[in-house]
């Protein structure tokens, strides 16, 4: 059986599934929100159990990259924590974006990335290694950088509760990841069984998250939908692209460019969209739910775009 075709198969479909089923939940929400708004009250649930997911497929020797080769993980993780909250601004001011979705896109800016980042850049032959350290050290520092940034560059738009918010990150990130990072290493055998299942689990809390939020602002995402759109693709598009220049300036191995546009470019929507609904006007958690369709189907097409392209030393 060839092992990794069907690593391939699998990555695929969840590249590919997650955003349909997204797309079609949030289709179904913004049509018939009722039963979807209780949701809203569960949302720390959600992001535990997705947190806690992840730090389920991490292992002590994913860390290993930080210490052989510190350099692409560093560079990464402050050109992240950099560039996308200082896109968020920008992309914020030159749309003239409502105060409140200009708070939840800064905040879709200053979360770390994304889990699928990791498949994104597999599919698009980038450097998986430091595309899993990269993640895991900017969802490790998020409960710091985090708060700091929504607190520097909020401006007057709303109030920013650094304390609150770092204890939240806490509770909702760095417990749940470092918690299932010591089940992990306790229980291998055991977690080895469950984790073709963990993707799926992850989905599923990562829709009750969005459908959630959506219900609860379907009037509002009916008015201002289109410039949420427009604000969360271009600066989805920027970090791709500013990702990608960032490797080439440092001058480090095309994968390790891939896999910085991948890292930078695609945010943890579903913590961004929560965040922002526990701690911000309700219109600012609608660029975290935009985002988890959007960043997963332009992330589909990155993959699919580099797959096409050779690498330098293939």
């Amino acid at each position: 059986m060839d092992t990794r075709a069907t690593d391939n198969r699998s990555a695929r479909i969840v590249v590919t599934g997650f955003p349909i089923f997204i797309l079609l939940g949030t289709a179904i929400a913004f049509f018939f929100p009722g039963p979807f708004i209780p949701l809203t009250d569960h949302i720390t649930a959600f992001l535990i159990v997705i947190m806690f997911s992840m730090g389920l497929t991490l292992t002590l020797p994913d860390f290993k990259v930080v210490a052989t080769r510190p350099a692409p993980v560093f560079i990464g993780v402050v050109a992240q924590f950099a560039i996308m909250p200082l896109l968020a601004v920008g992309v914020a001011k030159a749309l003239r974006l409502d105060p409140g979705v200009a708070v939840g896109l800064l905040m879709l800016g200053s979360v770390p990335g994304g889990t699928s980042s990791n498949v994104i850049a597999y599919l698009a032959k980038g450097d998986v290694a430091v595309s899993v350290a990269m993640t895991s050290v900017s969802t490790l520092v998020s409960p710091v950088m985090t708060p700091i940034l929504m607190l520097l560059l909020s401006g007057t738009r709303t109030d920013v509760d650094p304390g609150a918010m770092a204890l939240s990150l806490v509770e909702t990130v760095l417990a749940p990841v470092v918690g299932g990072l010591i089940v992990r290493a306790v229980a291998g055998d055991l977690v080895d069984r469950i984790l073709p299942v963990l993707p799926v689990v992850s989905i599923v809390f990562i829709g009750g998250v969005v459908f959630g939020t959506v219900g609860a602002n379907a009037e509002r995402l009916a008015s201002i939908g289109v410039g949420v759109f427009g604000a969360v693709l271009l600066h989805n598009a920027l970090g791709y692209l500013l990702g990608y220049l960032t490797g080439k300036v440092f001058r480090l191995p095309e994968t390790v460019n891939r896999t910085l546009a991948t890292e930078i470019g695609t945010q943890s929507a579903g913590l961004a969209s929560g965040m922002s609904a526990r701690f911000f006007a309700p219109e600012a958690a609608l660029p975290g739910a935009v985002a988890a369709v959007l960043h997963n189907i332009t992330g589909a097409i990155y993959a699919a775009f580099m797959r096409r392209r050779p690498l330098p030393d293939a």
